[in-house]
């Protein structure tokens, strides 16, 4: 009440001021100073206060003066937060629109240029001439977002003037392996299945040896401490599976995990100040063979509120809850995602690994929160490095997603191995399935909120005409309403006849003898 009380009389001061301002008492050679307009909302933003609830976080983005720059190589990770903030850009490697999206800067490429990763292909982009001159337009300052960024990018940062909006990359690569994920877990109180961590195995003998030591049964799990978890975990239960991934496994330090029969799924969190908040469920689509090449490869999501519904959700989101609570003592802040296993011969819920950073799950989780909920989590990431101080209810909050739509993500990587020139490709936008099973493309459109049914879906492309396809690359991503998975995890029909009309859009010439194509290490193959 005294808060409130000391408002209204701010208030009424202010007003006070600009209609009689000889009579304030001041300082005769200092100027008077009035917001820029006088009505109620400027005069109340006039004083840096603490923000206490959705009608004021959506106040302080309208309004926001700083410049927030998305920077990966593509937009597609956070697409459409621009309708939320205010001054929002993405800088982004792939021209998934044609130039038609009026927040996306392309920097052109002079010369070919060889990305060793990830990290890489953002160092770039932040650094080019363009991207500069963008910063130096919206006065020289600002916050960076983006997926996979290094010490490097942290210097570049610095150089330039701007903010990477983001835990420190060192924190980062610390929390990034499952070894130390899986102790913090433990401290937390939040489960793993049975598991053993921080061991190396030379031979077969000694994994089995492991093994049998610490009852994990026949079938092993063996993941290295980093890397995507499509391409560094590795299923061994004879000496043949040992042997053709040895190379990968020797020398490492190792967590070896006893085998369960699961489903997996993921949820993005943010950990705040104010607690850790927690997004929609969402199942994992992995490893089927007409969207990627690698076995258990992640290649898309479902999202419904049926999922997991009662006590397994409920454990679920107090595991989520904890573990972001312990990456906010651990000087982690912002969001994260969390991987999770559900047994389905006994039920348990168990913790899979964790990914700091903004993820493949974001883009779900955004347009769950904000098409039903009524305000994207992303934002309450941006609010822990926007300098402004915040006290909200995380739980009242997270009750507005409770209830929502279906919606799937397809990623279609390219899954023949063989290089080729793709000569057409599917534009970006809103595509619609006739009933003989062949799609047409209806109209232009920025994200997927213009998606109006079931037979509709946005696509958005990121290798174009022009650009070389090869084994694993991410050609595009599909958002539909609805599901493509079935809940025993086979793909709906709807969702072959999709991933088919997707990839008939595309053509290709076979290389010339004299053509040779870069082709990215598997560091850089993945785009989202």
């Amino acid at each position: 009440m005294a808060s409130l009380l000391r408002k209204i009389t701010s208030i009424a001061n202010g007003i006070f001021r600009s209609v009689f301002p000889a009579r304030v008492t001041q300082d005769p050679e200092e100027p008077i100073t009035l917001p820029s307009k006088n009505n109620i909302e400027d005069l109340i933003m006039s004083e840096p206060e603490k923000l206490r609830g959705l009608s004021d976080i959506y106040r302080f983005f309208r309004k926001n003066t700083t410049p927030i720059y998305f920077v990966s190589p593509t937009a597609y990770n956070i697409l459409g937060l621009g309708q939320w903030i205010q001054g929002f850009k993405y800088i982004s490697h792939f021209d998934s629109f044609d130039g038609g999206h009026f927040r996306v800067t392309n920097p052109q490429q002079n010369t070919e240029r060889e990305f060793q990763s990830m990290e890489d292909m953002v160092n770039y982009l932040l650094s080019h001439k363009e991207s500069v001159d963008l910063f130096q337009r919206n006065g020289g300052k600002g916050k960076i977002l983006t997926v996979m960024f290094d010490e490097k990018t942290e210097e570049i940062a610095k150089q330039l003037g701007v903010e990477i909006a983001l835990p420190s990359a060192e924190l980062r690569k610390r929390l990034d392996s499952k070894i130390v994920t899986t102790q913090l877990a433990n401290e937390a109180g939040v489960a793993s299945a049975p598991n053993i961590v921080d061991v190396q195995a030379s031979s077969y003998e000694e994994l089995r040896a492991l093994a049998e030591k610490n009852n994990l049964g026949e079938k092993l799990v063996v993941q290295t401490p980093y890397g995507d978890s499509g391409k560094t975990t590795f299923f061994i239960s004879n000496q043949e599976e040992w042997d053709k991934v040895a190379k990968k496994v020797i020398g490492e330090t190792l967590k070896v995990m006893k085998y369960i029969n699961h489903i997996p799924g993921t949820v993005e969190a943010v950990a705040t100040r104010c607690g850790t908040m927690v997004g929609p469920l969402q199942t994992d689509i992995t490893g089927y063979k007409e969207l990627t090449p690698y076995k258990g490869g992640w290649c898309g999501n479902d999202i419904f509120p049926e999922l997991l519904e009662g006590k397994q959700r409920e454990k679920i989101i107090a595991m989520v809850k904890a573990m972001g609570d312990k990456l906010y003592e651990n000087g982690y802040r912002g969001t994260f995602c969390f991987d999770y296993l559900v047994d389905t011969d006994d039920g348990e819920v168990y913790l899979g690994e964790i990914n700091p950073r903004i993820s493949g799950a974001s883009p779900l989780t955004n347009l769950v929160t904000s098409k039903y909920g009524g305000i994207p989590l992303m934002l309450f990431h941006l609010l822990e490095f926007m300098d402004v101080d915040f006290e909200i209810d995380v739980d009242e909050i997270q009750k507005r997603w409770a209830d929502f739509g279906s919606w799937t993500q397809l990623v279609l990587k390219h899954t023949e191995d063989q290089v080729r020139l793709i000569t057409k490709a599917p534009r970006s936008g809103i595509w619609r399935m006739l009933d003989n099973g062949e799609i047409k493309f209806v109209r232009n459109s920025i994200d997927w909120n213009n998606v109006s049914d079931n037979q509709d879906a946005f696509y958005l492309r990121v290798y174009d005409a022009g650009d070389y396809a090869y084994l694993g690359a991410d050609m595009g991503i599909l958002v539909a309403r609805g599901r493509m998975q079935t809940d025993d995890r086979q793909l709906l029909p709807r969702a072959h006849q999709w991933i088919r009309a997707i990839n008939a859009e595309f053509e290709y010439r076979a290389l010339d003898a004299q053509e040779v194509p870069h082709i990215p290490t598997d560091n850089v193959r993945k785009m989202i």
